[in-house]
């Protein structure tokens, strides 16, 4: 009698793997772009995303121009956002996600006036890591210190 059980469980768990490994592969993250029309391409981002199926999720606060050692940095809105990129690609890597992943980024800046003057860096930061996300642009009367941006993001995996 213990023979069979043992035969019969070797059996169920021999038929169980495959359609396991099958389940896992069809829950695949997918992501969907949603725009109704074309005119944000142009802008560098989509009307919606929706995510099915993520491993994970990360929201990230807001990145600016402050250095590892806490520092904020009094450059030009140029200097200040190349910074702010470099930051949030960092805290992107290090919880083990993928940039071009960014489903939402929310920028805040002090001046948007100033922040158009250098969009192309966004827009070419974007296009490197073939994000494809919502955005929102707001600004506001202070950041932080002497920040003039600040950026803040959610990825998914």
């Amino acid at each position: 009698m213990m023979k069979k059980i043992t035969k019969v469980l070797a059996l169920l768990l021999i038929a169980t793997i495959p359609v396991l490994a099958q389940t896992k592969k069809q829950n695949k993250m997918e992501k969907r772009i949603i725009n109704p029309w074309q005119w944000q391409d142009k802008r560098s981002y989509v009307q919606a995303i929706e995510v099915k199926n993520p491993e994970g999720t990360l929201y990230i606060s807001g990145q600016t121009a402050i250095n590892a050692d806490g520092q904020s940095s009094t450059g030009d809105m140029k200097t200040q956002l190349i910074l702010a990129l470099q930051n949030l690609e960092q805290v992107i890597s290090e919880a083990g996600y993928d940039s071009k992943n960014i489903v939402r980024l929310n920028i805040y800046t002090t001046s948007s006036a100033e922040l158009f003057t250098c969009f192309d860096i966004i827009q070419d930061w974007i296009a490197k890591h073939g994000i494809k996300q919502t955005t929102t642009l707001l600004e506001v009367k202070s950041l932080f210190e002497t920040l003039k941006v600040e950026l803040e993001a959610t990825v998914v995996k």
